[in-house]
C-alpha cells in the first residue's frame, strides 16, 4: 500500500470518526434532556423558591429549548469547552481528568489480563484440541462469559475480600492511611486486583474462545501440515508458525474492544466504588448532571472510534492481503 493511499485511508476514517462523534453527541444530548427529573434541584436544593429556581435555571441555560441549548452547547465543544458541572460544581474537563486516570488504570489492567490470560489459555487448549483440559476450559468459559459482572463481583468481594480477608472490598486507597510513595502503589494494587479480575473474566473467556479456534485453525493449514509430516515439533509449530497466522483475529477482537473495556465498566466500578469514568457517568446520568454525561460520550466514542483505526492498522500490518478500506 503506497503512502498516498494511507492517507486517503487516514482522511477517510477522520472524515467518518467525526460524523460518529457527532451522532453519539446529538443523541446523547437528546437523550438525557428527554429523561424525566430537573437538574435544577440538584443545583438549588427542594426548598427554593419559583422565582429562585427560574432564575437559577436562566443562570445555566436550561431555560431554553433543547435545540438552543444543543447549538450553545456545539459551539461551546467546537472551542474546546465541555461547559461546567452541575453536580461537581466545576469545570467539565477538570472532572474528566480527575476521574480519567482511574478508568485507565483498571481498564488496562483489565484488558491485560483478559489478552495474556485468554491467548495464554486458547493456545495451551489449542495444542490438545478436544481434550480433557479443553472441555473443561470451554465450560468454564461459557460460565465466565455468561455471569453478569456485579454477580461475579460480589461472589469475589464475599469470598476474598470478606471471608478470606485477603483484599480490600471496594475503594482505590485505604481511606484511613496515608501512605506514600512504595507502600502507596501496593495499597492501589491490592485495591485493583477484585475490580480487574471482575471486568476482565467476560472478555477473557472470548479471547479464549477465540484464540483457540484462530490457533486450530492455523494448524490444519497446509504448509504447517507439511512441516508437521517433516518432524517439525508440535510445540514450534504451534508458538512460531500457527500463533503468527492466529495474530491477526485476536489483534482485530482485542481493539476492537479495547476502548469498550478501558471507558465501560461502569456496572463494575459502581460495585467496587471505583472513581472512574463509567462511576461518573452513572451518577451523573442520575442527578441529569447534561454537560457532564454528554462530555463523557463524547470521550467515550471518541476512544472507540481511535482504537478502531489503530485496530485496522495493526491487522493491514501483520497481513498484507487486508486492504484499508
Amino acid at each position: 500500500m503506497t503512502a498516498l493511499s494511507i492517507w486517503r485511508w487516514v482522511v477517510r476514517r477522520l472524515l467518518l470518526a467525526f460524523l460518529v462523534v457527532c451522532g453519539m453527541t446529538i443523541l446523547t444530548f437528546v437523550l438525557i434532556h428527554a429523561a424525566p427529573g430537573d437538574p435544577i434541584y440538584v443545583l438549588a436544593g427542594d426548598g427554593g423558591t419559583p422565582s429562585y429556581y427560574a432564575d437559577m435555571r436562566a443562570k445555566y441555560g436550561l431555560d431554553r429549548s433543547v435545540a438552543d441549548q444543543f447549538v450553545r452547547y456545539a459551539n461551546a465543544v467546537g472551542r474546546a469547552d465541555f461547559g461546567y458541572s452541575f453536580m461537581y460544581q466545576a469545570p467539565v474537563t477538570r472532572v474528566l481528568g480527575q476521574h480519567a486516570p482511574a478508568s485507565l488504570l483498571l481498564g488496562v489492567t483489565a484488558l491485560l489480563i483478559a489478552t495474556v490470560g485468554g491467548v495464554g489459555i486458547g493456545i495451551l487448549t489449542a495444542s490438545r484440541p478436544h481434550g480433557v483440559l479443553d472441555r473443561v476450559v470451554r465450560n468454564v468459559n461459557v460460565v465466565a462469559f455468561s455471569a453478569p459482572v456485579f454477580w461475579t463481583g460480589q461472589i469475589l468481594i464475599i469470598v476474598v475480600a470478606v471471608q478470606l480477608r485477603l483484599l480490600p472490598a471496594g475503594g482505590i486507597t485505604s481511606a484511613r492511611d496515608d501512605l506514600t510513595g512504595i507502600a502507596f502503589v501496593v495499597d492501589v494494587a491490592r485495591h485493583l486486583v477484585l475490580p480487574a479480575i471482575t471486568l476482565a473474566m467476560p472478555f477473557m473467556a472470548v479471547v479464549s474462545g477465540v484464540s483457540r479456534a484462530a490457533v486450530v485453525d492455523a494448524l490444519s493449514e497446509p504448509y504447517i501440515l507439511a512441516a508437521s509430516a517433516r518432524g517439525v515439533p508440535r510445540r514450534v509449530l504451534i508458538w512460531k508458525h500457527a500463533a503468527a497466522i492466529a495474530a491477526v483475529p485476536i489483534v482485530a477482537l482485542v481493539g476492537e474492544h479495547a476502548a469498550s473495556v478501558v471507558a465501560g465498566g461502569a456496572l463494575t466500578e459502581a460495585l467496587f466504588g471505583w472513581p472512574g469514568l463509567g462511576y461518573l457517568v452513572l451518577h451523573a446520568s442520575l442527578h441529569r448532571d447534561y454537560p457532564l454525561v454528554t462530555a463523557s460520550f463524547i470521550v467515550i466514542s471518541s476512544s472507540v472510534v481511535l482504537a478502531n483505526a489503530v485496530t485496522d492498522l495493526l491487522c493491514a500490518r501483520l497481513d498484507p492481503r487486508i486492504m484499508l478500506a
